[in-house]
Order: C-alpha cells, then sequence, then structure tokens
C-alpha cells in the first residue's frame, strides 16, 4: 500500500480558488509640469542668528579654557586665573552679542561673522591689556617708548 502521507494528490486548477494575481499598477510618472513641486515655507525653519543660550555658554567656556590654560595666545601673553578668565570671558561675549546684534541689516551668516570676529578681537585685547608695557630690558636696551608717545635712547654714552 501506498502511504497517503507521501504521495500528494493531484490538484486541478478549478480546486485550488486562489485568486488571480495581483495587476500591476503603473509605475508613477515624473512630474512633467513646469512648475516643481512646492514645499511649504512654515514646514521649514532654520535660524543661525540668535545663537541659543546653550551655544552661547558654549562659547563662554571655551574662551575661559583659552584664556585660562597653556595655549599658542598664552606663550606671548600668559594665563589668566580661572575666576578672571571666567569674568573676562563672559563680559567679551556679551559684549560681542551685543555689538553683533546691533547690526540688523545683515543676513544670519554675516551676523554670526561679526560675532566671531568681535569675540576674537576683544579677547586679543583683554590679554593685551595684561602685558605689562615694553621697557629696555624687555627689548634688549634698543629703545624705551614713553608716555608722551616718543622713543628714548636706552643706551648710555659712557
Amino acid at each position: 500500500m501506498s502511504d497517503p502521507e507521501t504521495a500528494p494528490a493531484p490538484v486541478s486548477d478549478q480546486e485550488t480558488n486562489l485568486p488571480p494575481p495581483p495587476q500591476m499598477e503603473a509605475p508613477p510618472q515624473p512630474n512633467t509640469s513646469s512648475n516643481p513641486p512646492t514645499i511649504k515655507p512654515s514646514s521649514i525653519s532654520f535660524s543661525i542668528w540668535p545663537p541659543t543660550q546653550r551655544t552661547r555658554d558654549a562659547v563662554i567656556n571655551r574662551l575661559i579654557e583659552t584664556l585660562s590654560t597653556p595655549s599658542v595666545l598664552s606663550k606671548r601673553y600668559g594665563t589668566l586665573s580661572s575666576d578672571e578668565a571666567s569674568a573676562a570671558a563672559r563680559q567679551i561675549e556679551n559684549e560681542a552679542f551685543a555689538a553683533a546684534g546691533a547690526s540688523t541689516d545683515e543676513d544670519g551668516v554675516e551676523i554670526l561673522q561679526a560675532y566671531s570676529k568681535e569675540i576674537s578681537k576683544r579677547m586679543l585685547d583683554t590679554v593685551k591689556a595684561r602685558v605689562p608695557p615694553v621697557t629696555a630690558v624687555d627689548n634688549g636696551g634698543a629703545s624705551d617708548i614713553t608716555a608722551e608717545g616718543g622713543v628714548s635712547s636706552a643706551i648710555s654714552d659712557s
């Protein structure tokens, strides 16, 4: 006898009752009109100015680090203590933000560039203000700049 489980019975097309295969839909046609699809302006929002408070805080922290740790800048002008650097960094950032924000005629990128330049300028002004004036000892004894703006000779005729 044959085993009924191993030999399947022949099946005719009428017995299966399978649904017909789905019709293929036509692929979407490219937009042939002269107008490209539009994006609603209200759906996209991007603003580069003013920076968020988080960004401003990051700038302040980076300024503190630059002013208080050894760097190319500190080799020439020295470092500030953490407290001095913190106070100076906050003042630098606030002044730069106010100066850049006052120029409302420009777009966000130009204002951000002005902000960056103001920070750099004010940081250099801050460290330069701490450097003692050049003296005859510092510059090899050649000359000294006087308070009146003139140059006096530091070499004697002995």
